[in-house]
Order: C-alpha cells, then sequence, then structure tokens
C-alpha cells in the first residue's frame, strides 16, 4: 500500500516539473516538498516491521550522494561565478570567435566545443562553460533554446567514453564488462550523434551571429583564477585516475585555492572573492535534492530492479534502447546499478550500447541529466515543455549515435 502511495506521489511531483509554468511554482519547492514527504512516509508506514535502522543506512547513502554532488556543484558553480562576473569568458569568446559568424556555423561550434570540452572535463563545469558562452551573445529566446539543447546532448555525449566522463561509464567498467580500449570505441558514434543534432537544430537557421567590437580588458588577476580552474579540472581527472581521489576533494580543494590566492591579488571594486559562493544558483542544488530523494526512494522501495526483468523477454540491443528514454526520467546512477546487480549477461557491444544509452539517453528529457537540470538554471526560458518540443530531434540524433555504436563495436572488436 505505501509504496502505491509513493509511486502516486512521484508520479504528482513529475507532473509539476511539466506544468510549472502553469502553477507558477518553483520546481525545487515541489521536488524537495515530494522527496522529503515520501522517505518521512516510509519510517512512518514501514513496509515491514523493523526495519527503521536499514531504511537509515539507505537515507544516509542517499545523503550522501547528494552531499557529494552538491559541493562538487557549489566548487564548479563559484568558479564560473566569478569569472562570468568580471567578464572573463565574453573577452574569451570575443578573442576565439570572429567578429561575425553565421547562425549555422556557430551551431556546429558549440556542439564541438561542448563535445570536446565535456571529454576531459566533467559534464556539471562543461554545462556551465557552454551556457556561459551562449548567454553571453546576443541571440533570439528560440535561438538560444535550440543552442541550449545541442549543449546538453553534446556534454552528455562527450564523456560518455571516458571513465572518468561519465558515473555510469565508470560505474560499467569497474564491473569488467568493458576496457578502456572498448570504450574509446564509443568517441565517433558519439560525435556523429552530436553532429546529426546540430545539422537538424540549424535547418531553419539563415542569420548571422555578430559578436560585440567593444574589446574587453582581461585583467591579470582573471587569468590567475582562470588558470587555477583549468588546474583544478586536470588535476581533477588526474588524481581521480592515478590515487582514486574524489572529484568532490579534489574540487573543493582547487576552491580553497583560489580562495587563498584572491586574497592576495587587487580587489577590483574590493569585492571579496567568498561573494561569489552567493552568486550561486542554490535553487538548483535544491531541485537537484529533491529529484535525488525521489530517485532515492523509487530505489529503496524496489521499483528500479523491476527494469532488469525487461531482459528476459526482449534481445538485449532493444532494452539497451529503452534504458536510454528510462534514463531521461530515472537517474541513471542507480538503474545502471540495478542492471548491473541483476546478472544479465550480455556481450561487449551490448555493455558498449548500454553504456552509451545511460550515458545519453538522459538528454531526450531536460531534467534527465545533471547537465539538463543546470541549464534550466541559468536559463530562464528553457523548461520540460519548451525542451520537449526539440524531442524529436533529439530521439533521431540519439538513434544514430546508438545504431553508430552498433556497427563501430562490431567492426572493431571482429
Amino acid at each position: 500500500m505505501i509504496n502505491t502511495v509513493i509511486i502516486t506521489l512521484v508520479c504528482i511531483s513529475l507532473v509539476m516539473i511539466i506544468t510549472e509554468d502553469l502553477i507558477h511554482l518553483n520546481k525545487a519547492k515541489t521536488t524537495l516538498f515530494f522527496g522529503t514527504l515520501c522517505w518521512i512516509l516510509v519510517f512512518i508506514f514501514p513496509s515491514q516491521p523493523d526495519v527503521a535502522r536499514e531504511t537509515t543506512e539507505q537515507l544516509n547513502e542517499n545523503l550522501l550522494e547528494i552531499a557529494t554532488l552538491w559541493l562538487f556543484l557549489m566548487s564548479a558553480m563559484t568558479f564560473v561565478a566569478y569569472l562570468n562576473s568580471k567578464g572573463f569568458i565574453s573577452a574569451l569568446v570575443q578573442r576565439v570567435l570572429p567578429a561575425a559568424i553565421s547562425e549555422r556555423g556557430l551551431m556546429f561550434v558549440i556542439a564541438i566545443f561542448a563535445f570536446v570540452f565535456s571529454s576531459f572535463a566533467d559534464n556539471v563545469t562543461a554545462t556551465l562553460v557552454s551556457i556561459a558562452v551562449v548567454m553571453n551573445l546576443q541571440l533570439e529566446i528560440k535561438k538560444r533554446l535550440k543552442y541550449a539543447t545541442l549543449i546538453i546532448f553534446a556534454v552528455n555525449s562527450g564523456g560518455v567514453s571516458l571513465i572518468t566522463g561519465d558515473v555510469t561509464t565508470l560505474m560499467i567498467f569497474l564491473e569488467g564488462k568493458v576496457t578502456i580500449a572498448n570504450l574509446l570505441i564509443l568517441v565517433l558514434p558519439s560525435f556523429l550523434g552530436v553532429l546529426t543534432l546540430a545539422s537538424l537544430l540549424s535547418i531553419k537557421l539563415s542569420g548571422e551571429v555578430k559578436l560585440s567590437q567593444t574589446r574587453i580588458k582581461i585583467e591579470k588577476a582573471d587569468i590567475i583564477i582562470a588558470l587555477i580552474f583549468v588546474l583544478t579540472i586536470s588535476g581533477t581527472l588526474l588524481a581521480n585516475v592515478l590515487f582514486q581521489i574524489p572529484p568532490v576533494l579534489s574540487f573543493l580543494f582547487g576552491l580553497s585555492v583560489m580562495f587563498l590566492v584572491a586574497s592576495y591579488l587587487p580587489k577590483r571594486n574590493n569585492q571579496d572573492v567568498l561573494h561569489y559562493i552567493r552568486e550561486v544558483e542554490f535553487d538548483a542544488l535544491l531541485f537537484f535534492l529533491g529529484v535525488l530523494l525521489l530517485v532515492g526512494i523509487l530505489k529503496q522501495i524496489g521499483v528500479l530492479n523491476g527494469f532488469t526483468e525487461l531482459y528476459q523477454y526482449l534481445p538485449a540491443m532493444a532494452v539497451n534502447y529503452l534504458v536510454g528514454f528510462m534514463s531521461s526520467v530515472i537517474d541513471n546512477v542507480p538503474l545502471t546499478a540495478a542492471l548491473l546487480k541483476s546478472g544479465v549477461d550480455m556481450k561487449v557491444t551490448e555493455w558498449l550500447m548500454l553504456t552509451y544509452a545511460t550515458g545519453v539517453g538522459g538528454s531526450i528529457l531536460v531534467i534527465g541529466s545533471a547537465a539538463g537540470i543546470i541549464a534550466m538554471s541559468k536559463i530562464s526560458e528553457l523548461n520540460f515543455i519548451s525542451y520537449l518540443s526539440n524531442a524529436f530531434y533529439l530521439i533521431i540524433a540519439y538513434t544514430v549515435g546508438y545504431i553508430g555504436v552498433y556497427f563501430a563495436a562490431n567492426w572493431a572488436l571482429a
């Protein structure tokens, strides 16, 4: 009975997220309310007697995951908030891009930038920086939404072939299902999917984007902070690969270095660097909290385990394709964990297809990935409905990449 109530509440929460613009209620408020309510109900009405201790352990595990993500996001967002407010990103865009570029050409530039950047940086940082670039350009709202859609898909596609780029990729690798050499097979199909989406989204684009000719001066202090940011990203990847240091710890260390170094740099307008923490969108962090609490409760009551039964009725290739759509609604981490624990027997090619599906499939809906949620917090016009307008293009791009993985893996592993 309690499981039915919880599933109903989760569905209501999802509907309220979708209809946010109609009910005029911030999604962070609704998800946090229903996320905490569901966990409270599990404690009050346990499915079995004397399970409070087990439920507490599961909640603590869920909260640890949330806290880790919170701290990581806070660190990355503080770096980006500082550089963006100083005009560093705008100045950098002016120096890299020409004075004028076609909207179609810009679409492919953004696609390549987001894909490549997310290949060596984490998805959160790649999304923040890529969105900041788009926000600094003078674009119409509809066109800005197209670029944001492309960024979300490209960022998720870029990190899927590296164990440091996507959590689910790392999980599948640690279980011994694929090797690092196997994962590199995903690069070309993933990039093909991104180029497909860029082509589809740019069909009706015919205008030109002109960049401001007012050359923004880049302060030496800002260059030093940007360098610390780059070193933090690269150092995080190296520390994780060489010493298994959690990325959140490395990023917090980088943030502390930024605070200490900034204390000795000349302060423009006498602004303390700690101020930029206040510019972090905490409503986005609260939304993360609510969503992960909801996913955690679904995992707690065993709903996620039911998906593994699909492999008994359908071919693995078909189920893996569907898993991509599931990951756009349900967090791909517990979904992947459930599949790995189920003991599903698949070939290397099929595991690679699953890796692509869980990593990229979350892009189909805006709430299906961290990149989407962050983009929503940065672009007020981006919501569930506006993103859904490009769903057909996203499904085509996802399908092209998925089929590409099949052919690339069979050719490479033959």
